[in-house]
Parts: C-alpha cells; structure tokens; sequence
C-alpha cells in the first residue's frame, strides 16, 4: 500500500483518486474549489480545501512523508508549474506531473517533476491505434517501437495452437497470455489452442502488430 498526495481534483485527478482508492492505496486529495473536494470523499483517506501554490500550506502537509506525489492540475499551467517547483523544495520523493502540450512537460521536468504525463496526447495515440483495426482491444505502449496488446482472436488464427502459428519466427510477435472469464492465464503452452471466446494478449512491434492483423 502507498501513500499519495493528489493535487488537483477536475476529471482527470477524480478518475486517479478512483483507481487508487480501488487498488487499496491511501490518497491524500487537495483542490482549492470545495465542491471537488466534496466530490472526492468517497475515494480519499483525507482531504483538504488549500492553495498548492503556497509554501506554507504545502509544508503543512508534510509531503515528504507520501511515497508520491501527483499534480493533476489542468486548468492552470502556472499553478501546476509552481506546485512541482515546491514540492520538490520540500522534499517530496517522486513527483508525477500532468501536461496538456508537449512544451509544458520540458517545463515540468526542469522544474523538480520526475514523471510527466500527457492525457490527450496519450488518449490519442490509444484513439488512433484501437481504431486501426477492430481485433485491437486494449494496449500499452512500452517504448517507442515495442508494445503490449490485448486483441480478438482473428479468424485465420482460431483453431491453431501456438506452435502452428509460430508468430514469433513469423513476425517477431509473442504471445503472453489468454484471457478467460475476465481473468488472465499467462501459462502459455506450444500446444494452446486459440479460440474466438478468449482474447490473446501479445507482444511486438506496433507497425508489425497492426500489419499482421490487417492480413
């Protein structure tokens, strides 16, 4: 279990103090605007109305004592600037900064953040790749080249065992594991036969991935 300092509590910092709170971890949640913080209860440890721009509201905080530290502000690029730059000065272990353009993150990262995230940039590029072909189900993107999927079985691939496909001498492709029932078995065997019901996940490149669902 870790414990989080969450700054910022529009859409994108609710939908974060959601999924630790439903990973079991402690969320401190911060916003300046009280009807978010109402909003937020419900998935926070605690919660407080305050300024992140203001040193001494910060230091009450003690935010080096969280494992993180998250600053979701998106309607104030000045705020968030700020808000990093100060953390860091308290001493915060690990400060994950959200970006809305490419040239706030050079900002973010010279001003203490250690991690930038990119919502809109990185809910496009999911955008354009699950629309690129129907057997993509989800994904995520390991490097620049290399990525995780999850897909539909296609068609030319159900009823073969994995060693009949032989993806991997084929294209270079993996395959990690099958989901079944909504849970995923990654104990995968030469003789595993690929059915429609169970999506596969797989590993490779991405231009490969997508030229070999399109055959």
């Amino acid at each position: 279990m870790k414990s989080v300092l969450l700054i910022g509590l529009g859409r994108f910092g609710l939908h974060i103090a959601q999924k630790l709170n439903d990973l079991g971890h402690e969320v401190m949640a911060v916003d300046r605007d009280e009807d978010r913080v109402n909003q937020v209860l419900p998935f926070a440890t605690n919660a407080q109305i305050g300024d992140s721009t203001s040193r001494e509201f910060l230091s009450s905080l003690g935010v080096d004592n969280f494992d993180a530290c998250i600053v979701a502000i998106g309607d104030n690029f000045q705020n968030s600037l700020e808000t990093t730059d100060l953390l860091k000065e308290l001493g915060a272990k690990k400060v994950i900064a959200r970006a809305s353009r490419g040239v706030q993150e050079k900002f973010l990262l010279r001003n203490g953040a250690n991690e930038v995230v990119y919502p809109e940039k990185q809910l496009a590029t999911w955008t354009a790749i699950r629309c690129t072909s129907e057997h993509i189900l989800d994904y995520i993107e390991l490097d620049e080249d290399y990525s995780i999927f999850e897909i539909s079985v296609p068609n030319e691939w159900i009823g073969k065992t994995v060693l009949q496909l032989d993806l991997r001498k084929k294209y270079g492709i993996n395959i990690l594991g099958v989901r079944e029932n909504g849970k995923l078995n990654m104990s995968i065997t030469p003789d595993l036969v690929l059915v429609r019901e169970k999506p596969v996940l797989i590993l490779g490149q991405q231009r490969i991935v997508q030229k070999c669902l399109h055959n």
